[in-house]
């Protein structure tokens, strides 16, 4: 396997040259720069990125740290990071923490200690201040799916507030008026949010939220079958049913179907995150479109031009995203 002093023998310079060129130095011409390329390409010489990194100080990663790696969300979540490294000649560097403060903290120190110094960070259980802290020590970590107003500028995140308004907008405006809910069991602010948006909506147009019932599952597609014959089972009369995730409502109409329940035509569903699951149920689901994958990217973005050498001021990023209503055919007018 050829090295260094190889490249430096067959391009006829120093192997000081050499180094330069690999690690983008100013002071070769580019003539010298083009024989040392072509002598690397000839012999088939790969610059190693931990040593290319001792010497820049840079490290050429990119990280990210989500929950989980089968769930579409995550996954588009991650993938979107994965654009921004390749577009950049970095190496993703993945890292999962999930369900504690202590398990998110340990996904993270993976990549800190793999001097990884751009992240992009998925956190529910980490408090407000400990992440301001590690932002403070960190300042390539920025947050997605999360807003910590003391640092807004380094968060991107969603307004789950107004996704659950649009949905409870939009049953009104189909003459639905008997609602129920199915929401996450995890205590995290994503579901309080949205069905706090939905019956906030509904309030003000007159609808009590006493009597709106909501039923708790795990965030997949058992808990939402769960969920659902639970509202079924307490004798719950609803014809809209808001679900807190795209898998929980494909649940969700499963067990209605198996209770003989058609959906559109008895009972209209709305899920949120428009994964691609959401697009092969039967019927297709009615969703919230949550643009994970552009709010990755943006992410990713912004942690690579915090440890840039020639960033520029991130505070003036908008990390604010809106829902979006995707209709298909799991709603239908009563």
């Amino acid at each position: 396997m050829a090295n260094i002093k190889d490249v430096a023998k067959v391009a006829g310079v120093s192997i000081a040259t050499v180094s330069r060129v690999i690690n983008q130095g100013d002071k070769v011409n580019a003539q010298t720069r083009d024989r040392v390329t072509r002598a690397m390409q000839q012999l088939g010489y790969r610059p190693n990125a931990n040593a290319r990194a001792l010497v820049t100080q840079k490290s050429a990663t990119l990280g990210v740290v989500i929950p989980e790696l089968t769930d579409p969300f995550f996954a588009a979540l991650a993938s979107g990071v994965d654009n921004v490294a390749k577009e950049n000649n970095l190496q993703l560097l993945l890292s999962t923490g999930m369900g504690s403060e202590e398990s998110e903290l340990s996904a993270l120190n993976v990549l800190l200690d793999r001097n990884c110094d751009a992240i992009v960070m998925h956190s529910k259980h980490i408090s407000s201040k400990k992440l301001q802290d590690l932002m403070a020590l960190h300042s390539g970590l920025i947050l997605i799916d999360r807003l910590v107003p003391e640092t807004i500028e380094r968060c991107v995140w969603l307004d789950n507030i107004e996704g659950g308004r649009i949905a409870a907008r939009h049953f009104l405006a189909l003459g639905h008026n008997r609602f129920a809910c199915i929401s996450s069991e995890y205590e995290i602010e994503d579901p309080r949010l949205r069905l706090h948006g939905f019956k906030e909506c509904l309030a003000e147009q007159g609808v009590n939220n006493a009597a709106i019932p909501v039923s708790f599952g795990a965030p997949n597609q058992q808990g939402g079958e769960i969920a659902a014959q639970q509202l079924l089972t307490e004798g719950h009369r609803f014809s809209a049913l808001f679900v807190y995730n795209d898998a929980m409502a494909s649940g969700a109409i499963s067990t209605l179907e198996d209770n003989g329940y058609r959906v559109p035509e008895d009972i209209s569903v709305i899920g949120f995150d428009d994964v691609i699951l959401a697009s092969y149920t039967r019927p297709k689901l009615t969703t919230m479109h949550y643009p994970i994958h552009t709010m990755a990217k943006q992410a990713a973005q912004m942690a690579l031009q915090r440890v840039s050498s020639d960033a520029t001021d991130a505070s003036t990023t908008k990390g604010k995203y809106l829902p979006r209503l995707v209709k298909r055919a799991s709603c239908a007018r009563r």
